[in-house]
């Protein structure tokens, strides 16, 4: 039930996916997300479209710019973000060659609550599923 949600320059739909696809395989792999629980919406902009600093904090950034916000339940270590952060560009990396340094990652955390699968109900309002639960203990 994360909401993932990608930018990136003007390329092809197979490229478009492989990224998707890399950043799902992340998630999966470290912060628990069931592996049939995908929501991304991947947009593509034309050039000038995606505004961001080509060296902002001395990060050499490239038109292989990527920007990522992934909405989710609140809880997870900083050492297990860590973790996303590092597989998504690494896989990225590998699979697609996107230089780590064009990946911009934002995570937005919220309460359970404030998600609704479908069907106008709050799912997460009277239970966490399984892959959740550990997060209310911290």
């Amino acid at each position: 039930m994360p909401l993932v949600r990608i930018s990136l320059n003007k390329t092809t739909p197979e490229f478009a996916r492989s990224v998707g696809d890399s950043i799902h395989q992340a998630m999966t792999e470290t912060i628990g997300i069931p592996v049939g629980d995908r929501f991304q919406i991947i947009t593509q902009h034309e050039p000038g479209e995606l505004i961001y600093d080509p060296t902002f904090y001395e990060i050499d950034r490239s038109e292989g710019f990527i920007a990522v916000q992934i909405t989710l339940v609140a809880g997870r270590r900083p050492k297990v973000k860590a973790n996303l952060y590092r597989r998504m560009t690494d896989l990225l990396a590998e699979r697609l060659n996107v230089r780590p340094q064009d990946v911009f990652i934002s995570l937005l955390e919220v309460a359970p609550v404030d998600f609704s699968l479908g069907n106008g109900k709050a799912q997460f309002a009277d239970g966490l599923p399984p892959h959740l639960q550990a997060l209310k203990a911290t």
